[in-house]
């Protein structure tokens, strides 16, 4: 078999294996920058993500380094609003060789009461910023039936506008579970995990997605079997 014949039969299985990752894993196609050259994932939010009220290696960030057996960054600041978010994004975010990016904001928002449409304008913002760094974004959804409905129907309007990952309700079911809380607003440790699962079996099959992207580039790349 000629050479050039071998990595045609190549790319062709890499592009029927990613088929199967979108299929089996429930990925959506059209994820923006689904071909991400970084290195890092980052976890981008308030003290959900920083992981206040779990002891120590017990936020979810650090779960994510077991699970994924990448390189995960907590870029979590505790009391953290979108404002003050925007103005981090660049040295807290796109400085770091971001993969993929998973942000989650607006409980101090909600919480300050800051008006909604400056909440979702800045997180439009946010999410513009990393894009345009070639970055995969998640957005990570906190809110529920019970509180915050209004900006997970708009963290879905802005998931499908700018072709995000949307992972809703990671605080569902904790939020009104006081044994999985170390506090009135955050998990535990126990909490915690559930949360890890959530966000992991959300951005999983983009991730493998992007390893089997990566691994056809470079053979075409490189003209190799």
């Amino acid at each position: 078999m000629k050479k050039n014949n071998r990595g045609f039969i190549l790319t062709a299985c890499s592009v029927l294996c990613a088929a199967a990752v979108l299929i089996c894993g429930c990925a959506r196609p059209n994820i923006a920058n689904l071909d991400s050259r970084g290195k890092n994932i980052i976890c981008f939010g308030d003290s959900i993500t920083k992981g206040h009220g779990a002891g120590p290696k017990a936020d979810y960030p650090s779960a994510l380094i077991q699970m994924t057996s990448m390189p995960v960054v907590n870029a979590g600041i505790n009391s953290d609003t979108t404002a003050e978010a925007l103005k981090r994004v660049g040295t807290d975010v796109l400085s770091k060789d971001p993969l993929l990016v998973i942000v989650e904001f607006g409980g101090n928002d909600f919480l300050n009461k800051i008006p909604f449409e400056e909440t979702i304008g800045n997180m439009e913002e946010i999410i513009k910023a990393i894009l345009a760094k070639g970055a995969m974004v998640a957005i990570a959804d906190i809110s529920g039936p019970e509180v915050m409905a209004s900006y997970g129907a708009a963290y879905k309007e802005l998931s499908v506008k700018y072709r995000t990952i949307l992972i809703p309700g990671i605080l569902s079911g904790i939020f009104t579970n006081p044994a999985l809380k170390s506090d009135f607003v955050h998990p535990n440790d126990q909490g915690y995990k559930i949360v890890a699962h959530r966000i992991y079996r959300g951005i999983i099959p983009y991730l493998n997605q992007n390893s089997i992207l990566r691994m056809a580039s470079l053979k075409d790349t490189q003209g190799q079997p």
